[in-house]
């Protein structure tokens, strides 16, 4: 049986041990967005690159934060909050790109979710699917804030949906490959 390291030790894919990462993480998909959210930040440090999963560590505003790339899909995300939890993250915050259904929702608006439908497949992994994906009230109530206090013009709250694959899962046309879910937008 294979064994995995301790929180001592560098986790397998992430290459990060317990202090590398701080409690709070922002987790991109694409490593190459890392370096760019840490051009904000006071100061920083890499930390690892390995894979797809790049980390910076560093501070903002005197509070210590990381960012850590997930790579693409929910088992990659997976992956990230499996390891980084075991150094020490207790807070993580998706951030990137994502799609929307509704006609109000532009490109450039930033999106909070409150809650997501799983249609990932991952999560099965680690609870029923009937379980329910909400927010933490208090990161959720965060983010509003922060937006308000920005003065964010254009944010959503709301339930948003993950899925397994980026063509198909989010209803795009793919010609050489049908799907079976050609109606996923009127189901949601």
């Amino acid at each position: 049986m294979h064994r995995f390291p301790s929180n001592q030790q560098k986790q397998y894919h992430i290459q990060c041990k317990k202090g590398d990462l701080a409690g709070y993480l922002l987790v991109p998909g694409d490593p190459d967005r890392v370096a760019k959210i840490a051009s904000f930040w006071d100061s920083a440090k890499e930390i690892s690159c390995h894979r797809e999963f790049r980390s910076l560590t560093g501070k903002y505003k005197g509070v210590r934060l990381s960012a850590l790339s997930s790579g693409i899909g929910p088992a990659c995300m997976a992956i990230v909050v499996n390891e980084a939890s075991q150094v020490g993250v207790h807070t993580f915050i998706r951030v990137g790109s994502s799609g929307a259904i509704q006609e109000d929702v532009r490109c450039g608006d930033v999106v909070i979710s409150s809650a997501a439908v799983r249609l990932d497949y991952t999560s099965n992994c680690y609870v029923m699917p009937e379980y329910p994906a909400a927010a933490n009230y208090e990161v959720l109530l965060a983010l509003i804030e922060a937006a308000e206090n920005l003065g964010v013009g254009n944010y959503h709250v709301g339930v948003t949906a993950t899925t397994a694959d980026f063509y198909a899962g989010q209803n795009r046309p793919v010609p050489q490959f049908p799907t079976n879910v050609e109606n996923i937008i009127p189901i949601l």
